[in-house]
């Protein structure tokens, strides 16, 4: 008799499997169990399976919106005062406290798995069905590598070492086989031939009307990039200027794929407005979300605004919204209108705290219930942009470095790198070309939960925590500074899978 088994493994809950049992006299199958890969027949299984990949995408514990709590919590962007929500679960992450046993964490490893796992899927059964237009299918293929790169991009940057699955796993001796961690060189190898294998494709430049929200070479080349970028700033550095050089081509080929002249003529509020998310050039891949649909809307407006506050969301709320670190507040330069955009002080007396207005809106059709129609931005051409300095920089050519600074900053109406830098409030703060594009970044892409990433690249583990323990306590509430360690550089294996294998799943140093 044929079952549906759904392993606790490392992936738990995420792989399907069949398995038979001892085999009877007289074998049937059950009515109610169906083998997964007799369900892939047409190209129109193939396409749902795809849709399914990025429909993984919006849960609130993978990369989209609500992202925040394992980015921008752990970085010195946002946070929260209160340490007894959800038994403290929540508040372990800003205040550099997480234990192995946090079941937030474990969901977020949970939901990165269901994507991996749903791409691995379509790439072991897509060859089965007949296609009589190769190009989708080659789309296809290209879309899954895609989603399966980006989420262990994301997923090896927390961790580190992580599991390597690249293929559906059938047998529970299969997934046994499989959980344990690779280390990141690997990781990182895959990602890139995934990548490479995805921009080697059909895929339009960008994406436009139906398709936006899919995979494109925009989307790609720039991941490449900061692919690159990362495996030159955190990796073997052996490999340090090669990986350089071709983080600035992967990331000049995005750049050159826009539609637009400068980024100054694209207003920095164009790029937040839901009635312009589907026409803005400077959007490259984002998760598209409905407005006015209980189901697909975006919830980001309404839970950052707090009580007696109306400028985000016609819905009323009670709480604090969507706390911002006075550590943030203070590196933002005088006169900087991005400040005004993305931040206002609560004034409440529950509150008397500044709050995150960056994603709004107060449309009707968004209603009192905070149906929000924002779509979630996971790369611009401003970050595509920055990323280009930073290369730049690396590569010893400052004056380019300064350029691609200067895009963004002409854009925002603050003064000129040349300018600002010859000041004496902007060169002690910023001292070197280095920190003044992390600065640059912080600011032009705060909330978009870019932060923690762009800390991990930027410092060596001793540097970053130096970074931290340098930083005023006071600015941080009652998140405790003195928390953050060597350690912090990783968080811990979820301690559900790292006793699956004690040997072979190793906790990270320092949990």
């Amino acid at each position: 008799m044929k079952k549906i088994f759904i392993t606790t493994a490392f992936a738990a809950g995420l792989i399907v499997f069949s398995a038979s049992c001892k085999k009877e006299f007289l074998e049937q199958k059950d009515p109610n169990a169906i083998e997964l890969a007799t369900s892939f027949r047409t190209p129109d299984d193939i396409s749902s399976a795809v849709n399914g990949i990025y429909q993984s995408l919006r849960s609130s514990n993978n990369i989209g919106e609500n992202s925040g709590l394992w980015t921008d919590e752990r970085s010195d962007d946002t946070g929260r005062n209160d340490n007894q929500s959800n038994a403290g679960e929540p508040f372990q992450f800003g205040d550099f406290s997480i234990l192995p046993s946090n079941t937030y964490l474990k969901s977020h490893w949970v939901s990165m798995y269901t994507t991996i796992s749903r791409a691995n899927v379509v790439l072991s059964n897509i060859d089965q069905v007949s296609f009589t237009d190769p190009a989708v299918k080659q789309q296809y293929i290209a879309e899954a590598k895609f989603l399966r790169a980006v989420t262990y991009f994301h997923m090896v940057r927390m961790w580190g070492d992580v599991p390597l699955v690249t293929k559906q796993l059938i047998t529970p001796e299969e997934v046994a086989a499989n959980t344990f961690r690779e280390k990141q060189a690997t990781v990182y190898a895959q990602i890139v031939a995934d990548l490479k294998d995805a921009l080697n494709s059909n895929l339009p430049n960008l994406q436009t009307g139906a398709g936006i929200g899919r995979t494109s070479k925009a989307a790609i080349n720039a991941t490449l990039g900061q692919v690159y970028l990362t495996m030159a700033t955190t990796q073997d550095q052996t490999n340090r200027q090669s990986n350089l050089n071709d983080a600035k081509t992967y990331l000049l080929a995005a750049y050159n794929m826009r539609t637009f002249g400068a980024l100054s003529t694209v207003p920095y509020t164009d790029v937040f407005d839901v009635n312009k998310k589907s026409t803005c050039p400077e959007l490259i891949w984002q998760i598209v979300n409905k407005q006015g649909d209980p189901n697909y809307s975006s919830s980001i407006a309404a839970n950052n605004q707090p009580t007696g506050e109306t400028i985000n969301s016609l819905k009323t709320t009670t709480g604090v919204g969507g706390n911002v670190t006075p550590d943030l507040i203070k590196d933002y330069e005088n006169g900087d209108p991005r400040m005004a955009f993305s931040v206002k002080f609560a004034s409440a007396s529950s509150v008397k705290d500044y709050f995150i207005t960056k994603f709004r809106d107060t449309s009707p059709a968004a209603s009192n219930l905070g149906y929000g129609g924002n779509d979630w931005i996971l790369i611009r051409y401003a970050d595509v942009i920055l990323m280009l300095a930073e290369v730049s920089n690396y590569l010893g050519d400052a004056a380019g470095a300064i350029q691609y600074l200067d895009m963004v900053r002409a854009r925002a109406g603050v003064p000129l790198y040349s300018a600002v830098s010859a000041t004496s409030a902007y060169s002690s703060k910023y001292p070197t070309l280095r920190l003044a594009i992390l600065h640059e970044r912080r600011v032009e892409l705060a909330f978009e939960h870019h932060r923690w990433f762009d800390l991990l690249r930027t410092f060596s583990t001793d540097e970053l925590v130096a970074y931290f323990k340098s930083k005023s306590q006071a600015d941080f509430g009652i998140a405790r500074l003195a928390n953050f360690s060597t350690k912090d550089r990783y968080y811990p294996i979820p301690f559900d899978e790292y006793k699956l294998d004690p040997t072979r799943m190793y906790q990270n140093s320092g949990y």
